[in-house]
């Protein structure tokens, strides 16, 4: 058993490594955190000394296979946590991380793999990220940021990089939900930004909104 802190730890940086599929330093884990770097440091080392990660100086952090066993299944409940909440519960996809974040640190695998059963072994959470099965298997898409695609092309929205309640809300706004057919109508180069059509409606979106928004083509 491991301690919610350390379990916070562990999944930051297994999503780090997957983003950045390198070791990861302490700097950007404490970011992520948003703690200290000697705060990170310090965590880093004890989950070293459990054999839960390596960890070199100057150059950073990586999960051994015993730590991504350990992350992945925090990942495991928080994603179907995810989707009990708004699948039973209609919980709206804004509201469900923070939640979520307090369910995952639940130490029952026979509660997490009834869970699986009862909503039929859910493929994607809300925000369309793959849900590990009790294996630790993670399927992989087929799928690019938005602000990779050039003027003319299109694709499904299957995922968001950002999860946070006023991202999400600012996607409720302009009728973004996973599955929305998106075109790419302009691009400007200066700043990344660009003019897209979701159904009817036409609208400039930043180079930061497009760097959050997974498209398949």
């Amino acid at each position: 058993m491991y301690t919610r802190s350390e379990e916070n730890y562990l999944k930051i940086i297994f999503h780090l490594e997957r983003e950045f599929d390198k070791e990861v330093s302490t700097n950007a884990i404490a970011e992520t955190m948003e703690t200290k770097a000697s705060s990170a440091t310090d965590m880093v080392q004890k989950l070293a000394d459990k054999g839960l990660l390596t960890y070199r100086k100057y150059r950073g952090a990586r999960l051994s296979d015993e730590g991504k066993k350990a992350a992945i299944q925090i990942v495991r409940k928080h994603r179907l946590w995810e989707v009990f909440l708004v699948d039973k519960l209609n919980f709206h996809w804004d509201e469900v991380h923070h939640i979520a974040e307090q369910l995952e640190h639940v130490q029952s695998n026979e509660l997490t793999n009834r869970l699986d059963k009862f909503l039929d072994f859910p493929d994607y959470d809300p925000h369309g990220d793959p849900i590990p099965d009790k294996n630790g298997n993670i399927k992989s898409a087929d799928k690019r940021l938005l602000s990779e695609l050039d003027k003319g092309h299109q694709g499904i929205l299957v995922g968001v990089r950002e999860t946070s309640t006023e991202f999400l809300q600012f996607l409720d706004k302009r009728n973004i939900a996973i599955g929305s057919k998106i075109k790419v109508l302009g691009r400007e180069f200066f700043d990344g930004s660009m003019v897209i059509q979701v159904k009817r409606e036409q609208f400039f979106i930043s180079k930061k909104i497009a760097e959050n928004l997974y498209i398949q083509i």
